[in-house]
């Protein structure tokens, strides 16, 4: 699987999201929970979610580093996935 690949500067503080509607899978479930997990070298400063979308804000990283992020979700259904992306931490 691809992962989706985002930039991000060492300095900044951004918000990243997983459209798990756009993904074709969730259909007409919808997210109970939803919870990250961020690696070592990120900092998580806030999540949230609505119905379809996981939200994740981060600060920090070191230039020239890859981190994956992982986004763990819990339909009203019952079903659970993951969808994983990458921050491409660069000087910008």
């Amino acid at each position: 699987m691809a992962f989706k690949r985002f930039p991000k500067d060492p300095n900044s503080v951004l918000d990243y999201t997983v459209d798990w509607y756009d993904e074709g899978w969730l259909g007409i479930d919808t997210i109970a929970t939803s919870t990250w997990i961020v690696p070592t070298g990120l900092t998580n400063i806030a999540e949230s979610h609505t119905t379809k979308i996981a939200t994740i804000w981060l600060s920090g990283g070191t230039a020239g580093t890859n981190y994956e992020v992982t986004n763990r979700i819990t339909t009203a259904g019952g079903r659970t996935d993951d969808r994983t992306i990458v921050i491409e931490c660069r000087q910008t």
